[in-house]
């Protein structure tokens, strides 16, 4: 049985969707700040489903799944290196946007946003490519 990546799926086009949408938009404008938190927020829910999934992938590689729930999220994403299921260079780019995603506890302000947005080409391929791998994963 494989893991069920749908909502990943409909978070992944969803984000393409807001990016699209705010290229589109004028800089400045009130459209632009709409779609630029939609943007946002579609990377953190990305990046949360990510990880969950993943953790999930890996219970099988595990002697229960209660060590599995100890993980942390860079520590999942190391496991994955270590089963194949990602790359080091994945995972390196994983654990850059977990730590940008941990700025915006921080600072909801342009600045931070700006900073996302510029990730964002590369992560939602990023995301593709996990979606994939997780397709792949028997659990």
């Amino acid at each position: 049985m494989s893991l069920n990546t749908d909502n990943l799926e409909r978070c992944i086009n969803t984000l393409e969707s807001s990016l699209k949408m705010l290229n589109q938009s004028e800089a400045k404008s009130t459209e632009y700040e709409i779609f630029r938190n939609a943007v946002i927020k579609g990377f953190e829910l990305t990046l949360e489903i990510s990880g969950k999934l993943l953790k999930k992938a890996l219970r099988p590689f595990f002697a229960t799944s209660r060590e599995t729930d100890r993980l942390t999220y860079k520590d999942v994403f190391r496991h994955a290196a270590k089963h194949d299921i990602l790359t080091i260079e994945e995972v390196e780019r994983w654990f850059k946007y977990r730590d940008n995603r941990n700025l915006t506890a921080h600072d909801y302000g342009k600045g931070f946003a700006e900073e996302t947005l510029i990730l964002l080409p590369e992560f939602v391929v990023d995301a593709k490519r996990l979606m994939e791998s997780l397709k792949n994963v028997a659990v």
